[in-house]
């Protein structure tokens, strides 16, 4: 498990630096709370930005955003309420959305980056 463990992290490092490259602020990695987690929060031009990263060594059994299916769907906007609930000092008068990001390759951090946004 810690080299799909390894793969995850090394997919959500290289997109933290592909969004903070695209002019994003990074607000929060990894944040969780009792309805899941959050894999990246980021800010832009007064936009929250709730981020799923999917990384796969290759699309061979489907492309990773072919992963977030209704249920996963259903409990990031879950996730993302409360984020927004728990913050919202630092988020009043900010709109929401989702984005997803695929990186697909065996190393990461030169493998193919796709970013959907508003991908729900």
């Amino acid at each position: 498990m810690a080299a799909k463990d390894d793969l995850g992290r090394a997919g959500e490092e290289r997109a933290v630096a592909f969004l903070i490259g695209d002019g994003y602020r990074i607000i929060a990695r990894n944040w969780r709370c009792p309805q899941g987690e959050i894999d990246i929060v980021a800010e832009r031009d007064g936009t929250i930005v709730v981020v799923e990263v999917k990384t796969r060594r290759s699309d061979e059994y489907g492309h990773p955003f072919e992963a977030i299916d209704r249920r996963k769907a259903a409990r990031l906007w879950r996730v993302a309420m409360a984020f927004l609930a728990q913050h919202r000092d630092l988020v009043r008068g900010l709109q929401l959305r989702i984005d997803a990001i695929a990186v697909i390759g065996a190393d990461p951090a030169t493998g193919r980056l796709e970013h959907l946004e508003d991908a729900l």
